[in-house]
């Protein structure tokens, strides 16, 4: 499973509509809507790369009002959570 946080610049008018929209797509498990350089961050869980590339530069960048990204990749996960479900009875 490949794992990516997308960082987003969105036109201001256009940020709720914008995460809605990528909500809905498959591959996207959530949209939060942050403060500092970027508007947007989307998390993505996706199979593989192939998976990843084609939600990234094929629907989500083609996006109305979404102005400058910036992907990010992760190699692994420390959380609390996923340790405590792992031994959860």
């Amino acid at each position: 499973m490949v794992t990516s946080i997308v960082l987003l610049k969105v036109k201001r008018d256009l940020v709720n509509s914008i995460a809605s929209n990528l909500s809905e797509l498959n591959g996207v498990t959530e949209v939060y809507s942050v403060a500092g350089r970027y508007d947007l961050a989307v998390i993505i869980r996706v199979k593989d790369n192939e998976e990843l590339a084609e939600i990234v530069t094929n629907r989500m960048l083609k996006t109305e009002g979404i102005t400058d990204s910036e992907t990010l990749i992760t190699f692994r996960v420390y959380s609390r959570h996923d340790l405590e479900s792992m031994f959860a009875l």
